[in-house]
């Protein structure tokens, strides 16, 4: 019997934050600094950590991905993104800590109308990035106040329970599946290193450690991470800082003789010997430790890129081919969970919880899952308005008939990660929700036929998703893609489409989210997620230059009982029925000798 991945406990309770927040200011005074700052981060600046890096919940209540708290003497804020704003007033104690966006009431507005002059504002430079310490920086001095970086962090000196770090083993991950060996990857970027003169390049980022060596973990939830340091060499070889009990004959075979396996507590004298050299580091990734260590050594830092992130997301054919074979047999897992929720909605009966634990084991009846990718999504009626709600036994809500039910999920194989989600009308809805459901499929269709010249960024495209709400005077207030990993994570950069993207084009190989929404607070929510490939189709008759698009991955029936097909133009209906056509073929054989099953398909991917 396989274990579940996901638990349904709360995390964190509001009613510890009293208690814990007085204990941080006592530390907070002993040590002579009048604030700190505590971010949802860890030593690699990844989005998903170890237990023993949620230190932001223990303090706060609060359980979302990215946020950070500001506490002083006598006041204190969470700050979080348009994502959490429901989420984080529900978990927290407002009556101790502000709720802020952090978009639009930024920290740094907060601490320079805050910061008293001449206060000292501490941080841990484990747990801030260099751009970030020197955004801080200015705004500490826009207040006349100082920022000064603690040796050690208070919250653990007041944190008794504390979870030790992680110790899993570490494994190959498979040449088959990977496309490329690792003394391959190395040395094609230690020649870009030669390119600029750099000596190294320091890598902190989990996803980029585990993709150069090819290997893989379990360090951190629902995403097959290493947590390590790793120093590449402009000679091709690699100084790999490893936790030993995270190894095995297996591993260091595989790693070979031109990584050097060392012990994490060596990491800090490893950049020591950088001093006189070049070596190249991310100030948006790297933390601001590993900038000062070397520049105290007298190193030359070359403010770059890390250089595995673009490589590393323009997925090989090895690695497509992988993915389309998971989303392939993910599809009809997702399948078999609709067909089951059609029959078993409409009685009422279903909670959220429930939903989770059936597609969970849907997904387990593939024979080769390996892990959820996240903490799915179950949102019943109101609950689908908060962005990144995560049920509990305390929120456990009925589905109930007239309400839309969203469900964000994922699975971790070891060829491919996925991550979809599916809006379903249990009985009838409203002609409201219909109309805002349509909306969010016609931006969704829209920006899966978008074709785009090369050097196109996701934050040009972003607006092709937005545009049929942008019509109704409707908005969403997060990203419309992310990237996703090759049995990394679910959330990869450097790609995204957003209005606030990054300046990364989109490049053939890359794995992207498409997923469009709408938020009624108190009411519903609509999302509609697939995964797309960018590819180079075929060029355009008469145009001049050479033009990308997207292969949609994901192959799981959209609703068409929320569909207002009125509001779909002849393209738009082109591509649904083009897609549920697609979908049928591919998840039919899950239905194979269920009458039933196989009747739900048809009428599912039925054409409109």
């Amino acid at each position: 019997m396989n274990m579940p991945f996901q638990t349904f406990d709360e995390q964190s309770d509001a009613s510890e934050c009293a208690p814990r927040l007085a204990r941080l200011r006592t530390e907070l005074a002993a040590r002579g600094v009048d604030g700190f700052l505590i971010p949802r981060a860890d030593e690699h600046q990844g989005e998903y950590v170890p237990r023993r890096a949620e230190r932001l919940s223990w303090l706060t209540g609060f359980t979302g991905s990215a946020g950070v708290a500001a506490v002083l003497i006598e006041k204190a804020a969470v700050f979080v993104d348009g994502r959490y704003t429901l989420q984080v007033r529900n978990q927290t104690d407002t009556t101790l800590f502000e709720t802020r966006d952090v978009m639009n009431d930024g920290l740094a507005n907060w601490l320079e109308a805050n910061l008293c002059k001449g206060a000292k504002l501490g941080y841990d430079p484990w747990l801030h990035t260099q751009g970030g310490v020197e955004r801080l920086r200015l705004s500490a001095e826009r207040a006349g106040a100082q920022l000064v970086a603690l040796v050690s962090n208070p919250l653990d000196a007041v944190w008794p329970d504390q979870p030790e770090p992680p110790r899993a083993r570490s494994v190959p991950h498979p040449i088959e599946l990977a496309g490329e060996t690792s003394a391959a990857k190395r040395a094609r970027l230690a020649d870009d290193l030669k390119k600029r003169s750099a000596d190294a390049a320091v890598l902190t980022l989990p996803d980029s450690v585990c993709w150069l060596l090819n290997i893989r973990g379990s360090d951190v939830p629902h995403t097959p991470f290493v947590l390590a340091f790793a120093i590449l060499n402009a000679d091709a070889s690699v100084d790999l800082f490893l936790d030993a009990k995270k190894t095995s004959s297996e591993l260091l075979q595989h790693l070979g003789n031109e990584v050097r396996v060392r012990a994490p507590a060596e990491f800090g004298a490893a950049l020591d010997s950088l001093g006189g050299k070049a070596a190249v580091a991310d100030p948006v990734w790297a933390a601001a430790y590993i900038f000062q260590r070397l520049e105290k050594a007298g190193a030359r830092i070359i403010r770059a890129s890390d250089p595995c992130q673009l490589p590393k997301a323009c997925k090989n054919a090895a690695e497509l081919d992988g993915t389309r074979r998971a989303h392939i047999r993910d599809g009809r897992a997702l399948s078999q969970f609709l067909a089951w929720f059609a029959r078993e909605a409409p009685t009422g009966k279903l909670t959220e919880i429930d939903t989770v634990e059936r597609l969970e084991a849907f997904r387990h009846g593939t024979g080769v899952l390996k892990d959820v990718s996240f903490d799915s999504i179950s949102g019943a009626g109101p609950h689908g308005a908060v962005v990144h709600y995560r049920v509990t036994k305390k929120t456990n809500r009925a589905i109930e008939p007239g309400q839309l039910f969203l469900i964000d999920s994922g699975a971790q194989y070891e060829d491919g990660t996925t991550d979809v989600t599916r809006t379903i009308a249990v009985g009838a809805v409203s002609a409201e929700m219909r109309d805002r459901f349509t909306r969010v499929l016609r931006g969704h269709i829209q920006l899966a036929l978008a074709r785009f010249p090369e050097g196109t960024t996701g934050a040009q495209l972003d607006a092709f998703a937005r545009r049929p709400l942008w019509e109704a005077g409707l908005d969403y207030g997060h990203g419309t893609g992310h990237g996703v990993g090759s049995y990394l994570s679910v959330h990869e950069g450097p790609q995204s489409i957003s209005s606030r993207g990054t300046m990364q084009s989109l490049k053939p190989g890359m794995i992207c989210s498409n997923e469009p929404g709408y938020y009624k607070t108190g009411e519903y929510g609509i999302r509609i997620e697939n995964l797309v490939v960018v590819t180079q189709p075929a060029e355009v008759a008469g145009g001049e230059k050479k033009m990308l698009g997207f292969e949609t991955i994901t192959l799981a029936p959209i609703d068409l009982n929320c569909v207002e097909t009125s509001m779909l133009s002849a393209e738009e209906k082109a591509w649904l029925n083009a897609y549920h056509t697609r979908v049928r073929d591919a998840v039919a054989p899950a239905f194979a000798g269920d009458p039933a099953g196989e009747t739900w398909l048809a009428n599912a991917t039925r054409a409109i």
